[in-house]
């Protein structure tokens, strides 16, 4: 299977303070990667640098076999990224139709077609009934699967979910999980940044945890979380 996304010895550092140390991935065309590690260990800059928010000092990030190391965020859009944020600040005035159209006109110019590639996102995260309805209605969950539509209307072939799952309740999370699935079910590579178990051990097909910057162990997710180095990580010594 061909690599969807490959990043070589990405280090990131903030005045002389190193966030991210030596990491290197590689995610295959329709797998799910779930990257975990307590608050602190890097996950977000490295989060930031795959998707050009954040410019690494040094480390290469191959798209598909393409140099995307320097692209900015825009241009990664264009060449197929696609991401979600930790917090959902949609246009809430807008209706969730025209939340959707601002993403959907970077791949659609003409309205009626980014009209109906817009509707088509909205169809998939179980929000097309709602189409005409502010963004300020929304409760959380709702507002989760409007930031997965707006990014899914991009048209990525990979994905970068940032905590899509923090403080859903229960139904909520497993509905959010079966969007997920379905994805990946259709091919799209995923990258996620996840503190709940629960998603990460249905989701994910490989784990890399992180911790100090640096990654301290990866594999499956049953035997990632319970390596004694991702216990300690996560709870200390004690």
């Amino acid at each position: 299977m061909p690599s969807a996304l490959k990043a070589e010895g990405i280090t990131v550092t903030f005045g002389g303070v190193v966030a991210v140390d030596d990491v290197s991935l590689d995610v295959e065309q329709g797998k799910i990667l779930g990257l975990i590690g307590p608050n602190g260990a890097g996950k977000t800059t490295l989060f930031n640098a795959l998707t050009g928010f954040v410019t690494p000092q040094s480390g290469r990030i191959q798209l598909h076999g393409k140099d995307i190391t320097r692209l900015p965020p825009y241009l990664r859009t264009r060449a197929g990224i696609g991401r979600t944020f930790q917090t959902e600040r949609p246009f809430e005035e807008l209706t969730l139709l025209e939340n959707v159209l601002v993403a959907s006109f970077l791949k659609e110019p003409k309205r009626k077609h980014a009209e109906r590639l817009a509707m088509e996102v909205l169809e998939k995260v179980g929000l097309a009934d709602r189409h005409d309805q502010p963004a300020l209605d929304l409760n959380l969950a709702r507002r989760r699967r409007l930031e997965l539509a707006k990014a899914l209307a991009v048209r990525p072939s990979v994905l970068f979910l940032d905590e899509m799952m923090a403080g859903l309740n229960p139904p909520a999370l497993k509905e959010m999980i079966g969007f997920v699935r379905q994805l990946a079910d259709q091919n799209l590579t995923i990258v996620m940044v996840e503190h709940i178990m629960e998603a990460i051990i249905e989701l994910s097909d490989h784990v890399i945890v992180m911790a100090n910057g640096g990654v301290i162990t990866e594999g499956l997710p049953r035997d990632v979380i319970e390596d004694p180095r991702v216990i300690t990580a996560y709870l200390g010594e004690d």
